[in-house]
């Protein structure tokens, strides 16, 4: 059904006219005209009367002036849901617990008159895609790795570098230590279930390993931070890497420690992805807010892989 012709009916039902009609629509009288003869065409009925004070509606008219104002209703309510600036802005953040959580937290603090719809996705590709497609306006992510550049049409700005702590159980070796070098690290078992080949989180640990001769294990299903925390306390021989900003909370018998690397510093580089023809309003107040987070960032003592993208520039890639 042509959802113009409904609503000129509807505006035709409401002034009485054809011409008062035509000015509100700012169409023809003509053009009101032919929409209201092919919806009775179509609906095979007559929906108006002409008479000499205007047109008046005949009993299927009546009929149906109910169920075609439902019908608008409808169609500008299925408008607003996708409409930018109508909608939630949606950001994927990685997960619920991360660096990424926690600036969309803030940013929201800043910002509560922005409605958000907030996800977990999990590969860059699936996020790319949900970028290019319009399901989501945003997403962090460690962007640059080796043979994956992102489509021209996505653009990145980095906006926070996460420094990674050494977590260990009370009776590992390295447990009283107030900071570790990466040095130190060197022969120890650091266990962190669930990189998957391909991500730009495996990418990271990759070069981390290589650069630093570390032994990063990764055997074992990913029975999430809480199974972690459990293994990690109950064995001296196991550590593992955990992102400063991740909040956690674990029991106190745990005795968990969480130990600052240094000598460098390894930090994971988080970054903003958009597309670049994406209208939401509040995607700008988002990277505003977050370019303002970024403008304190001092790289001083710090190692990120060589494909991280750069602090000074938002670039498409």
């Amino acid at each position: 059904m042509d959802l113009e012709a409904v609503r000129t009916f509807v505006a035709v039902a409401d002034a009485g006219q054809f011409q008062e009609a035509a000015v509100e629509l700012a169409v023809t009288q003509q053009a009101v005209s032919k929409r209201i003869a092919a919806l009775e065409r179509n609906l095979e009925v007559r929906l108006f009367t002409r008479t000499p004070r205007g047109a008046q509606l005949t009993i299927d008219g009546q009929a149906f002036l109910p169920h075609a104002r439902e019908l608008l209703r409808v169609a500008d309510r299925a408008v607003a849901s996708v409409r930018a600036g109508r909608r939630p802005l949606r950001v994927d953040v990685i997960n619920s617990r991360g660096a990424a959580s926690g600036l969309m937290r803030d940013f929201h603090r800043a910002h509560p008159e922005i409605d958000l719809d907030v996800m977990l996705l999990f590969e860059i590709d699936t996020a790319v895609a949900a970028l290019r497609s319009g399901a989501i306006d945003a997403s962090f992510r460690a962007v640059g790795v080796p043979g994956r550049p992102l489509p021209p049409d996505i653009e990145s700005a980095r906006v926070v570098d996460e420094p990674l702590q050494l977590l260990t159980g009370s009776a590992h070796a390295l447990a009283g230590a107030r900071s570790v070098t990466m040095a130190q690290l060197v022969g120890h078992r650091i266990w962190m279930p669930g990189i998957v080949p391909g991500t730009e989180w495996a990418a990271y640990y990759d070069d981390l390993v290589a650069e630093f001769g570390l032994t990063i294990e990764a055997t074992g299903p990913n029975f999430g931070s809480d199974a972690l925390l459990d293994t990690v306390a109950d064995t001296p021989a196991l550590a593992t890497f955990m992102g400063a900003h991740t909040r956690l909370v674990w029991p106190a018998d745990h005795g968990l420690r969480r130990i600052p690397v240094t000598d460098p510093t390894p930090v994971y580089p988080h970054a903003l992805l958009w597309h670049r023809d994406n209208p939401h309003p509040a995607l700008a107040a988002l990277r505003a807010h977050l370019a303002g987070t970024a403008a304190d960032h001092d790289a001083t003592g710090t190692w990120t892989p060589d494909w991280t993208p750069d602090w000074t520039t938002a670039t498409a890639r």
